[in-house]
């Protein structure tokens, strides 16, 4: 019998894959292709206490091997959440993990405090918001202001708290520590690399926000080398995730450190990318000889 389940802060997961936040809505769109039961979790959009209405468009860019987004964290709010979303999902047998935004501190605390008594499993705090009150940069690009955002969030969460890192930093293994510091409970990494295009023939942005969010397979050795270096900094549990479309990407983040991981861009062009993920990561440890995943959670030192 292979045993792909993975623990995070307590909470039991079939398998280790999951969506990544943005890419797959709260799977109502996906549960056409895909069947939900099948995967370890799934990950809801970023959702914040009010709801935000985006950036202006053209928000979306293809790039060699990815593609930029500025979408800018669009979402019905909590209310139409907790309505509407939520329910849908507690028909299925997987795990729910709620991303939850916002542009203060108490815009975060006010969201986890709702959530306190839904059925959610866990929550991811993206900390890639810009912080309205420290002039615009992110929560987490700061390790002062994420180890105090991550304390203070905390203090109201019943669910575990995983704390989303971005790369856009000099040294992730030092905001590890700060989300460590802070009382997080699990990591999860990366989030989007900053990045730009050009319309040579319009001479303007591609996005009109003019910079977006990198992701897809260009990242992922920037991402694989992110788990590698965060899971021998600190003790928490990883997930990882930046690039993954195949099996074999998500098992390098798995052998990196990571106990599970979260598939995103690849969902666009491939609605049924994660459940082939998880299939692709028993078929591995079978043709292998491996009984158990956790014998290839950070394998490689």
């Amino acid at each position: 019998m292979t045993k792909t389940r993975v623990v995070l802060a307590g909470v039991e997961l079939k398998n280790p894959v999951m969506t990544a936040s943005g890419t797959f809505g709260s799977g109502m769109e996906y549960s056409e292709f895909v069947d939900l039961n099948r995967l370890g979790a799934v990950v809801t959009k970023g959702v914040a206490n009010v709801p935000w209405p985006g950036n202006p468009t053209p928000r979306i860019a293809e790039t060699p091997s990815g593609m930029l987004n500025a979408i800018g964290l669009q979402n019905p709010g909590i209310d139409v959440f907790c309505r509407r979303d939520l329910p849908f999902l507690k028909k299925y047998d997987t795990k729910v993990i709620v991303n939850v935004c916002g542009k203060t501190t108490e815009d975060y605390c006010e969201v986890v405090e709702r959530l306190g008594e839904e059925p959610v499993d866990l929550l991811e705090i993206n900390v890639s918001c810009p912080n309205v009150k420290e002039g615009g940069i992110a929560f987490g690009q700061d390790p002062k202001a994420l180890e105090a955002i991550t304390r203070e969030v905390k203090k109201y969460a019943k669910q575990p708290v995983i704390m989303k890192l971005s790369p856009n930093v000099t040294d992730i293994t030092e905001m590890a520590r700060a989300a460590e510091a802070g009382g997080a409970d699990v990591l999860s990494l990366i989030n989007t690399l900053t990045g730009m295009k050009i319309d040579i023939k319009r001479r303007t942005f591609a996005l009109a926000n003019k910079t977006g969010g990198m992701s897809g397979p260009a990242v992922r050795p920037v991402a694989v080398r992110m788990v590698y270096q965060v899971a021998n900094a600190v003790k928490l549990p990883i997930i990882g995730m930046g690039g993954i479309a195949t099996a074999e990407d998500a098992l390098e983040f798995i052998m990196a450190g990571a106990t599970a991981v979260s598939v995103g861009t690849a969902n666009f062009h491939n609605p049924y990318a994660a459940a082939e993920v998880a299939e692709g990561i028993e078929a591995f440890m079978k043709e292998q000889g491996v009984e158990d995943i956790q014998e290839l959670i950070g394998a490689v030192k």
